[in-house]
């Protein structure tokens, strides 16, 4: 179990392994110092960052699904610490960025519906929402997708939300971090800050 968590609110990141959680991570705190690599799974506990002077901090918890060189056991294991820190801690989760892959997410989705189970990525969806985390879905990496809204509607879809997505900007966030364009993101998490009346954190996107 992931244990130090410092005794702050916080913003979490999660997602599937090499979805650029790590990558979003830097642009959203301006900070070098998260470890990113091309295999997935370079993350294995959370990485806090958070201000001396403020009872806040930004999460990025390990990546969940597969992982290079990473056997289905451990792999299960650190998604159960995934769930386990984010119920235990669900008081202090003032919101969840739940980061996918704008190109593969549809595909990944489909391949892994079945009558039986359904997709991490949903499931985790469904598990914030169940623990009434607001939660936004950062579509990242969308400068590589073509037909945008297509696969934007596609996504609320396999989420349970009605297109067209553009209704939900406050639940789905087109991003490309890498390129720094995470503007989306910033004003959805903003406008759940400020239903809670933290309209101070908003120094800090």
């Amino acid at each position: 179990m992931f244990e130090d968590r410092p005794n702050r609110d916080e913003i979490v990141l999660v997602g599937r392994s090499n979805v650029g959680k790590s990558t979003l991570m830097r642009e959203l705190t301006g900070h070098s110092k998260f470890t990113t690599g091309k295999k997935p799974g370079v993350t294995r506990k959370p990485n806090h960052f958070d201000w001396t002077s403020e009872k806040f901090m930004f999460t990025d918890l390990p990546g969940f699904g597969f992982m290079s060189g990473v056997n289905s056991d451990t792999r299960e294991a650190i998604k159960t610490d995934i769930v386990q820190y984010i119920e235990e801690n669900a008081d202090d989760i003032l919101a969840a960025v739940l980061v996918v892959d704008g190109k593969s997410v549809i595909d990944i989705i489909d391949r892994h519906t079945t009558d039986e189970s359904i997709p991490h990525d949903v499931e985790m969806f469904y598990f914030l929402d169940e623990l009434d985390i607001p939660t936004v879905v950062a579509v990242n990496k969308m400068d590589k997708v073509d037909d945008r809204d297509e696969r934007l509607n596609d996504l609320c879809d396999r989420l349970g939300l009605f297109p067209p997505w553009k209704q939900w900007r406050n639940v789905i966030a087109p991003i490309t971090a890498k390129r720094g364009d995470i503007t989306n993101l910033e004003e959805a998490l903003r406008s759940h800050l400020h239903e809670q009346g933290r309209d101070d954190l908003f120094k800090f996107l």
